[in-house]
This record gives structure tokens, C-alpha cells and sequence, in this order.
């Protein structure tokens, strides 16, 4: 802006008229206007047009109305401040707001930090975060329906509805990670293979009612979820088929089986568990690998045959489970002799016996007689057999 000099000479009567304000051309370039001459720092400019508001000191007011950074608030309102009395300019009013309501919450911060009150913000906000329709917000038992049709790549937000209908995954467990920097994507997803994988079972007891098509995936925070609190995996069940559907709940446990179901499985499924632990090398490259793993076969029918034996089974079930416990104590046999083999060829011959009553007709109509699935299912060749061989994935939240 620039200032009219003192008032001098007028122009005299009758002149022609001559080209007015800051541009014009020859000794008019600073003529003075009727109405008198403008004060240095006034907030209007020639013609009556107002002075520019600061926009610093917009910012300044806006950070402090926030009070998220009001360090920064503070600051602005300062250099808001300075340009304002130098160039002139509006919104001394806002800086001045602005820095007040900085300083406030600069020292409302401060007294946070130093009581804990911090952590417990960020804990609010956290749990706000875990708002309806979030992927934060699944908890065991649930089902949704992913916005994009698939359970792989990332995920924000997830359409929960009944079991009863169509739906892309069901809850099945969720483990909470220790606190901590975060400690990368390949180490969340170790541990997410490791313990979704332990924990289905517990959910869906009996395996065999588990749709073939249907695998293990799971929610994984992301670097950018962690710093927000996050530290929870999703476990859950999904169809490995394109654009396949679960529909109907998969769940099976405590919950909704009785007690005599409940002790069955838990017998079969313990000697299940340690048979998919079969090591990956064969025993012409490691006998003694596999020596161990057979004495751990035998060590585990023991302790189920003596569970199953112990339990007082109702008539219609008690013969049929009885028979299978002798086919048990049959097999435990051989995987004890298999243990002990001295050569592979032994090894396989005790091996292929120990196997033979597993998921055999003796099986099916122990689970027929208690009301459970009896139709057994089938198992993808796999040289590790464990339980870390589904097709499934994960899922960044």
C-alpha cells in the first residue's frame, strides 16, 4: 500500500481533468483525494476498499479453537502479530485469540502428559475407532462381508450381518500382540499363521462339519493402525472359491455342543493335532525326526484313550465308542513299534497301520451315534501336513 504525501497545492479551477490514483502518469501519480489523506496503518486502502486479512492469523485462531498442536497456534499467532503491524494488514483480533487459546492448550497438554491423561485420550479415541462397521470392532461369533468381495489386500470397514445369510468370513478368535514398537509385516503375519491356525479348532470342534472350500485367513494391523493402538489379529474362516460365500455359522464348541460331543472331540482332535506335526523330512532323510515324532503319536492316544474310557457315555453311544477306543490302543501299538524302527522301510510299515483306523468306519459311527458330522473330509496332500497349510491369507486393517 502505499502512503499519499502531505497535502499540497490543489489544482486550479477550470484544469483539465487529469488521470487519478497510484498509477497515474506525471505529478498526479499521488494526488490527494477529497475526502483527505489515509493514516499510515489504516485498515482501509484507497477507495475505501478493505485492508487484506492476515492469513497467518487465521491459522493462528483456527489452531487455537483445535488445540491439537497448540505450540504451533501459539507461534502463528506471534508471527501473525508481526506481519499484521508491518504490512498493515487485518486480523489482529484472530492472532491474539489464536495465541490465548494455544497458550490454554499448551498448558492443558502439559498437565495431560504429566498425569497420564494423554494415554487415556488416545484410548477414547481408539475405542472410537472401534465404531460399528469397522474391522476393529468383529469380535468371535461374528460375521461380515467384506466391501470388496475378497478377504486379501487391506480393509477398512466390514458390513456385519446374521451367520444365517450369505457372508465372506466369520470370527473365530482374536489374539491381542504386546505392546511395543511395531514389528513389521512379515513378523505379524508369522504370528497370525501361527496362532489362527492353533485356534480354529477350538472354535469349530468338529472338523468335519467344516466346508472344504472354506480356510483361514485374517485382520493384521498395519503400520498405520499400530500407532493408533492396534494390536489385535482377527482370526477368522472364509471360502477359498472365487467370489465363494460361508453361509450358516461354523461354530461348534462348548457353546453349542453337549457334553458327551464335546469329550469326543477333544479326544479325537488332540491326536489329530499332534498327527498333522509330521515332519517335512520322510524318514530316508531323517529317522530319527520321525522316531520322535511317532513317540509322541503314541504318548497322545494314550492320554485320549484314558479320557475316552473315564467318560460315562449314553447307551446308544457307548458301544460304538468303545470299539473305537480298541482300534486306538491297536494303533498305539504300532505307533510305538515305529518309534523304534531301525530302518525307514519298518518305519512305513508301523506307520501305514497306525494310520488305518484314523477317520475309518469305526469313527464314523462313533460320531453318528452322538449326533456329530460323519462325513469325512478330505485332506490336500502336503509334505509338512501341518497346521500352517491352508491356502488362506491376510488382510492389513
Amino acid at each position: 500500500m502505499s502512503i499519499p504525501p502531505p497535502p499540497g497545492p490543489q489544482q486550479p479551477p477550470g484544469s483539465p481533468e487529469q488521470p487519478q490514483g497510484p498509477y497515474a502518469p506525471g505529478p498526479y501519480a499521488y494526488q490527494q483525494q477529497p475526502y483527505g489523506p489515509y493514516p499510515p496503518y489504516s485498515p482501509y486502502g484507497p477507495y475505501g476498499r478493505p485492508a487484506p486479512v492476515n492469513g497467518v492469523a487465521i491459522g493462528a485462531l483456527v489452531l487455537g479453537i483445535l488445540c491439537f498442536v497448540p505450540a504451533v497456534g501459539l507461534v502463528l499467532g506471534l508471527i501473525a502479530l508481526a506481519q499484521i503491524k508491518k504490512k498493515g494488514e487485518r486480523g489482529k483480533g484472530m492472532a491474539i485469540a489464536g495465541s490465548i487459546l494455544s497458550s490454554v492448550g499448551l498448558a492443558l497438554w502439559v498437565l495431560m502428559l504429566s498425569t497420564g491423561s494423554a494415554s487415556d485420550f488416545w484410548e477414547g479415541f481408539r475405542d472410537a475407532a472401534k465404531g460399528d462397521g469397522t474391522a476393529y470392532a468383529l469380535a468371535k461369533g461374528d460375521c461380515f462381508d467384506s466391501p470388496t468381495g475378497n478377504l486379501e489386500g487391506d480393509a477398512y470397514d466390514v458390513d456385519e450381518l446374521p451367520c444365517s445369510r450369505a457372508h465372506d468370513g466369520e470370527v473365530f478368535a482374536v489374539v491381542t500382540l504386546p505392546e511395543g514398537d511395531f514389528p513389521g509385516d512379515d513378523e505379524v503375519t508369522d504370528v497370525a499363521d501361527e496362532k489362527c491356525y492353533a485356534l480354529q479348532d477350538g472354535y469349530a470342534m468338529d472338523t468335519w462339519a467344516v466346508p472344504d472350500d472354506a480356510d483361514v485367513y485374517y485382520f493384521i494391523p498395519s503400520e498405520q493402525s499400530w500407532r493408533f493402538g492396534d494390536r489385535e489379529i482377527t482370526c477368522l474362516f472364509g471360502s477359498t472359491e472365487e467370489n465363494g460365500k460361508l453361509t450358516g455359522s461354523l461354530r461348534n464348541d462348548a457353546t453349542t455342543l453337549d457334553t458327551d460331543q464335546t469329550t469326543f472331540l477333544s479326544a479325537t482332535n488332540a491326536v489329530d493335532t499332534v498327527l498333522y506335526e509330521e515332519p517335512e523330512e520322510y524318514p530316508e532323510e531323517d529317522l530319527a525326526a520321525n522316531q520322535a515324532w511317532a513317540e509322541e503319536v503314541h504318548t497322545v492316544l494314550g492320554e485320549q484313550i484314558e479320557a475316552l474310557r473315564g467318560h460315562e457315555w449314553p447307551a446308544g453311544a457307548e458301544r460304538p465308542v468303545a470299539a473305537l477306543v480298541k482300534e486306538m490302543e491297536g494303533a498305539r501299538k504300532d505307533w510305538e513299534r515305529a518309534a523304534a524302527a531301525k530302518d525307514a522301510d519298518t518305519f512305513y510299515t508301523h506307520y501305514d497301520s497306525g494310520y488305518e483306523y484314523v477317520d475309518g468306519r469305526t469313527t464314523v459311527t462313533a460320531r453318528k451315534a452322538l449326533g456329530l458330522d460323519t462325513t469325512v473330509p478330505t485332506y490336500e496332500e502336503d509334505s509338512g501336513g501341518g497346521s500352517d497349510s491352508g491356502s488362506g491369507g491376510g488382510i492389513n486393517v
